[in-house]
């Protein structure tokens, strides 16, 4: 189908588009408002700042394809293949997104709120800045996915693949992360308040100058983790496994750190070392006042 004929139609009150072949087609800046593209071939299409609010791309091949800037809120893309495509700065509040492949796509600065991206691969994906509050992540893969500064407030993340995740500066605040596999990933300047760490594994993982305070690291396994110039102020860090960690310029004011597992001898101080396994938990950073 040709450009201008769908536009035609379009105008004719026609909305069913399922199936058909648009690849490589220019629709930038249209208006085609709850279309039905349903299993259409889409390949390298150009959406660019088109209004697509409430369209159907169920299953369709969207590879490449250009939606930055684009209108795209209470659109469906389920099971629908987005690899590689382009939604920099995307409006797709409350879109859709299940099992969808997004695969190395660019989300920087795009608005997913409230999206449901259910077992969805965002493997390699661009996701710098993108608002993610609310959102729906259960069962997605995230892996080595970029993450700067993207705020996730209140997301699901249960069953979510993490590894090599880039959370730098992030916002993830009162996030659940009950033994999740957090495993070298990077949560440099991240905040992560209240934010539920229990049982997690977050052996060598990058909290440098992050934001813990109040968080859940319960049974957490921080082993080899760099937690340089983090707040742990308020945290429960109850059994917590912690050998090998930096942990130089923490602020443990408050925290918790009843039967943690320390080094045998922790050396702020190389002429006192201190045996950290030793403290008492009413006072457990007394010591570091010495």
């Amino acid at each position: 189908m040709q450009v201008a004929r769908l536009l035609r139609e379009y105008e004719a009150g026609q909305r069913d588009f399922s199936n058909i072949t648009l690849e490589g087609s220019d629709l930038s800046h249209v208006t085609l408002i709850g279309v039905n593209f349903h299993n259409a071939h889409l390949r390298g299409i150009n959406f660019e700042r088109a209004f697509l609010t409430d369209a159907n791309f169920t299953g369709a091949t969207l590879q490449w394809a250009n939606f930055r800037y684009a209108k795209l809120s209470n659109s469906c893309f389920a099971q629908a293949d987005l690899t590689k495509a382009i939604l920099e700065g995307a409006f797709m509040v409350a879109a859709r997104l299940p099992q969808t492949r997004l695969t190395g796509a660019n989300l920087a600065h795009a608005n997913l709120r409230r999206t449901d991206l259910q077992c969805a691969n965002l493997c390699g994906a661009m996701l710098h800045r993108i608002n993610l509050r609310q959102a729906d992540l259960r069962q997605a893969n995230l892996s080595w996915a970029n993450l700067t500064a993207a705020r996730l407030g209140s997301a699901q993340l249960e069953g979510a693949c993490f590894n090599g995740v880039n959370f730098g500066q992030a916002l993830l605040q009162q996030l659940n992360f009950t033994g999740a596999d957090l495993e070298g990933v990077n949560f440099q300047g991240a905040w992560l308040t209240q934010a539920n760490l229990l049982r997690a594994n977050c052996c060598a993982a990058t909290f440098i100058g992050a934001n813990l305070k109040r968080a859940n690291l319960s049974q957490a396994n921080l082993t080899g983790a760099n937690l340089r110039k983090a707040s742990l102020e308020q945290a429960n860090l109850t059994e917590a496994l912690l050998q090998r960690a930096d942990l130089e310029g923490v602020n443990w004011e408050g925290a918790i750190v009843d039967r943690a597992v320390w080094d045998d001898r922790y050396s702020l101080n190389a002429a006192q070392p201190i045996a950290l396994n030793a403290l008492a938990t009413a006072e457990p950073f007394a010591w570091m006042m010495s």
